[in-house]
């Protein structure tokens, strides 16, 4: 692999950000960066794609304004520009948010390796194609090494995760450097260790997802049910304590072993068409020390409060408290 260029700044450093594709997710990233003070350049090839643009933005931005602006920040530091080449001219940062089609993805990298200047890091949006499908050919691209994925969620300028992970050819400096970067600019970062299509939050919510529209297809629950079964269910604890730290309070006091234990045998049960791993020492374990290291110095007691809390303050944001479902 070659040596991968120096990055021309620090993360921190960095006042132009360039987002290539302004569609949904363009889009989002454009008011994002515009939100934390940054100067962003934008090109979408679609002959109306300024007016959209600059509409939603405009339509993000009272939110951003009830979550706090940087200093600087203005909806006026956004530049559209006629040509790609034009956008990441001078780009210290470049996110790609081009439509899911991989021939698409892959040209399209390919262009903008070219057209980007040497050592800035290149992010691509994809929801679900490992960097080393979307990497250009050898003879394709100069430095694959500064290719990454940078999966945000809908919408990027309110939801807080990015998903972070290099490819078979990308630098491991160019993954920490974006990692840093997206932390700088207001980001909560998972750098994932390995790929895996569709990354971690999408393979979860696609799961539930395809459970969802066997239950529809089957006539098993309609789609009011399936949406109320979260939001007055599972959904109200997720919102601020995911699925292993929940599932290990249901243990008690003795935690996610209790509940392996006592709940294990339920994966052999027909609770979803998933089929479910062996659970053996190595996972029983993985899944015990995951929690463990989840809950710091928190003891079972600061974790139920934790948790009561955290859904009387849910419900109490959306105004259900005391309230029937809606």
């Amino acid at each position: 692999m070659p040596a991968t260029t120096p990055a021309p700044c620090s993360p921190e450093d960095v006042r132009r950000v360039a987002c290539i594709g302004a569609g949904v997710i363009g889009g989002g990233w454009v008011a994002h960066f515009l939100a934390r003070g940054y100067d962003v350049t934008a090109w979408d090839p679609a002959p109306d794609a300024e007016d959209k643009l600059r509409r939603l933005v405009a339509a993000a931005w009272p939110a951003l304004e009830q979550i706090g602006l940087a200093d600087g920040a203005s909806q006026d530091r956004l530049t559209v520009t006629a040509t790609l080449a034009e956008a990441v001219a001078d780009a210290q940062f470049v996110q790609e948010s081009a439509p899911e089609k991989l021939e698409l993805k892959q040209s399209l990298l390919a262009e903008l390796d070219t057209a980007t200047p040497p050592g800035v890091v290149i992010a691509s949006s994809t929801s679900g194609y490992p960097m080393t499908d979307m990497q250009p050919p050898h003879d394709a691209a100069a430095s694959p090494q500064r290719l990454v994925v940078g999966h945000p969620f809908n919408p990027p300028y309110l939801i807080p995760l990015v998903e972070v992970v290099g490819g078979e050819r990308t630098d491991a400096a160019a993954v920490e450097w974006s990692s840093r970067f997206y932390d700088v600019a207001g980001k909560s970062v998972i750098t994932m260790d390995r790929e895996l299509p569709g990354f971690i939050a999408n393979r979860l919510q696609e799961a539930l997802w395809r459970e969802a529209l066997h239950m529809v297809a089957n006539g098993e629950a309609s789609v009011e049910d399936i949406d109320a079964s979260i939001t007055e269910g599972p959904g109200l604890r997720w919102a601020f304590m995911g699925p292993c730290l929940t599932f290990a309070l249901a243990g008690g006091e003795g935690g996610m072993a209790h509940m392996l234990d006592h709940f294990g045998p339920s994966l052999k049960s027909p609770w979803t068409r998933l089929e479910a791993p062996e659970l053996d020492k190595e996972l029983r374990d993985a899944m015990v020390d995951g929690c463990d290291e989840a809950a710091g110095e928190r003891t079972y007691a600061d974790l139920v409060a934790e948790r009561d809390q955290g859904v009387i303050d849910v419900l109490r944001a959306t105004g259900r408290l005391g309230g029937a479902r809606r």
